[in-house]
């Protein structure tokens, strides 16, 4: 058996922006609306926040933005490590400018099998929706996938308490409820749902109506996605709560890479990933689930993880805008 240090390859000597750039912005973001911008010089990749993408009504804050390009930056540095690149990141540099989000410096390194995984699994990750099957997902391995990714800054609590699972469910259907009778949020999301183009969630990525739907609820309906028939499983997929210890903007950032972390690490088990945000979009209903918390931690998201049908077709893979749109090379 070969060690990995025999079969480590030589990275390039010129730094492939575009390539890092284009699978950076592979990374999910809320309704896929991309909201990032890059520049690159020299060595230095720069990440930077796109306010003309922020949802105003639903993202006042812009916490949701930066959770998104939390993601992308994870993204950015598993793509350059895949390549054999080595990253130096620092995050919120600047307090004279809140839309730059992190800077990283990136020298030649060495191409090691680990990272070529990391980057494999970053290009087989998509947002699937469908039901999950009645496979529990076991307690233990939730705990280990929950450490992996709390590595990147962010908190990952498992939510397997039945009784904090009721509680937690009546939480999520509020926020729906709520999020339905808005007419402002409904406004404001309605171009980037059952969206055409490269941005937007396409029609062919959201579920067709479906009865049987599963116990979390959805933001997303009247899709174009054939959806297997068949009842709902309670509570045997796994859950967990993304959460911080501030609720600033680097919280923010880091429960991105968190949840980044989280998505590519489940990605070799054969796990599917659901983002579920809409507990934290609505106040009401996100400090209620700090209640659950214990209040110790702010709540930036959960995360539902479970088994897809072995049967299942490929999905399409969500549009993405040119790399040209979103990185400046000075």
């Amino acid at each position: 058996m070969r060690s990995t240090a025999a079969v480590r390859r030589q990275a390039r000597t010129t730094v492939p922006f575009r390539e890092i750039v284009e699978l950076a912005c592979r990374a999910p973001s809320v309704h896929n609306t991309q909201p990032w911008r890059w520049r690159a010089e020299g060595s230095r990749l720069r990440l930077y926040a796109d306010r003309s993408r922020q949802l105003l009504h639903a993202d006042p804050d812009a916490r949701s933005l930066v959770l998104s390009c939390g993601a992308a930056l994870h993204h950015a540095q598993v793509a350059a490590a895949g390549l054999g690149w080595q990253v130096t990141v620092e995050r919120c540099p600047d307090a004279d400018d809140p839309d730059l989000l992190a800077t990283l410096e990136l020298a030649p390194g060495r191409v090691v099998p680990a990272a070529e995984a990391r980057l494999g699994a970053l290009q087989a990750r998509s947002t699937d929706r469908r039901r999950f099957t009645s496979w529990p997902l076991p307690a233990e391995r939730l705990d280990r996938l929950s450490e992996q990714a709390e590595e990147w800054g962010a908190l990952v609590i498992p939510l397997v308490d039945p009784g904090r699972r009721v509680r937690v469910d009546r939480i999520l259907r509020r926020a729906a409820e709520i999020q339905r009778g808005d007419q402002l949020y409904a406004a404001e999301a309605a171009p980037w749902v059952r969206a055409e183009g490269p941005e937007g969630v396409p029609a062919t990525s959201i579920p067709e109506p479906n009865p049987h739907r599963p116990a979390m609820p959805s933001r997303y309906d009247q899709g174009e996605l054939p959806d297997p028939r068949g009842e709902p499983a309670e509570f045997v997929d796994g859950l967990v709560a993304v959460a911080t210890v501030d609720d600033d903007r680097l919280s923010w950032l880091r429960a991105g890479e968190t949840l980044s972390a989280l998505w590519l690490a489940a990605i070799p088990h054969g796990l599917s990933v659901l983002p579920l945000s809409q507990v934290a979009e609505v106040p009401q209903t996100r400090e209620e689930l700090r209640e659950v918390l214990d209040g110790r931690a702010w709540p930036q998201l959960l995360v539902r993880l479970g088994w897809q049908e072995i049967t299942r077709e490929e999905l399409p893979r969500t549009p993405r805008r040119p790399v040209a749109e979103v990185l400046t090379l000075e």
